[in-house]
């Protein structure tokens, strides 16, 4: 299978979980009422509110998310562009607006609340004392550690004022309907955008949540659209790179010849000086070291979301003679970008609309 087909197979997975045809489908599937207010939050936030705002037209929009993620924008949406996955001043505007808008909601209004990954960072309020330089800091050292997006939520709940259900807390409306991309293993709302669209414990309002798109979704329709068999199938990427890739490669390399589907969102140790890349990149990379001189195996690694880290790119496409020595160095430097793109390696597809952590698509001849 070549590169075009890997990656014709990664795009199918993708259109299974674009953030309109999802919404889209749960406001016909859920029945959902009217709105009187819609807020989107994360990378997905501008393809999830298109169908709601196509359908209720007149319904006041708050749109939340990452900087060049808005093709396909409700024109009458107020918009706000963050950063990510570092905070800027714009995060915290975002935040700010986020808490005066449910704040302002009467108390008879029904809220819709459109939540995909990437929210922890372009939308945020910090606890008192800590400043948006502290708050930079602070993400930054959770970035380079290699923590799980378990342990870096908790931490983020735990210095925010609107994540962990916070930000509900301060609705004094009647109903509260989250619509969710799940970008987190277990497709728990309490973890997707550090819990920015969950009810708190105690409340007065109605409150229900759907999960409308997740990378089970996104793994099924990439084994429907396989032209061969397929031998795996599974939520396994939840390791650091370096020892996720050896134990891949060597299931690969001795593996039944099909498509191998892999999903999760891998995790990276980063230098005091990275360089540029992202975690799929340096699994892609490690692999191509992992599988250097095997024939017959092909392995695209990506971002459903189409972004890889600090970066335009999802993620790359290797092989058994993609690997030289050299990239060695573009490992221990975190610096895998480069050397991808010096070898035409690279997945950029330009923001998704989607947003359900990673896929790993192997075939093996």
């Amino acid at each position: 299978m070549n590169k075009d087909a890997l990656l014709g197979l990664w795009q199918a997975g993708v259109a299974a979980v674009g953030g309109s045809t999802a919404v889209e489908t749960a406001l016909k599937t859920h029945a959902i009422a009217r709105p009187d207010r819609i807020v989107a939050v994360g990378k997905a936030a501008a393809a999830m509110a298109a169908p709601a705002a196509a359908r209720w037209p007149d319904v006041p929009c708050l749109i939340v998310t990452k900087y060049d993620h808005i093709d396909g924008v409700p024109t009458h949406a107020e918009v706000i562009e963050a950063a990510h996955p570092v905070p800027d001043d714009a995060s915290l505007k975002a935040g700010r607006t986020l808490q005066k808008a449910i704040a302002d909601c009467g108390p008879e209004t029904h809220l819709l609340v459109l939540v995909s990954g990437g929210a922890s960072a372009l939308a945020e309020v910090p606890v008192e004392g800590l400043d948006l330089a502290g708050l930079r800091d602070e993400t930054n050292a959770l970035l380079a550690s290699g923590a799980d997006i378990g342990a870096m939520n908790v931490h983020r709940t735990g210095r925010s004022q609107i994540k962990g259900g916070k930000l509900l807390a301060g609705f004094g409306g009647a109903q509260v309907t989250t619509l969710a991309l799940s970008d987190v293993e277990g497709d728990a709302l309490a973890t997707i955008g550090s819990g920015i669209g969950d009810a708190p414990d105690e409340r007065s309002f109605d409150f229900t949540a759907h999960i409308v798109a997740s990378n089970a979704i996104a793994r099924a329709a990439v084994a429907k659209a396989s032209p061969v068999p397929i031998r795996t199938n599974a939520e396994t990427l939840y390791d650091n790179v370096t020892t996720l890739a050896p134990r891949i490669a060597e299931q690969l390399k001795g593996a039944q010849p099909g498509l191998h589907i892999l999903g999760g969102e891998p995790v990276v140790h980063l230098p005091e000086n990275p360089g540029k890349g992202g975690r799929n990149m340096a699994l892609a990379l490690t692999l191509a070291r992992e599988i250097a001189g095997t024939q017959g195996l092909r392995i695209l690694v990506a971002g459903t979301d189409g972004t890889d880290g600090p970066t335009d790119g999802a993620g790359a496409i290797v092989d058994g003679s993609t690997w030289t020595p050299d990239g060695q160095t573009a490992l221990d430097t975190a610096n895998a970008y480069p050397w991808l793109a010096a070898r035409d390696a690279l997945v950029i597809t330009g923001p998704t609309g989607t947003n359900v952590m990673d896929l790993l698509i192997a075939h093996r001849t």
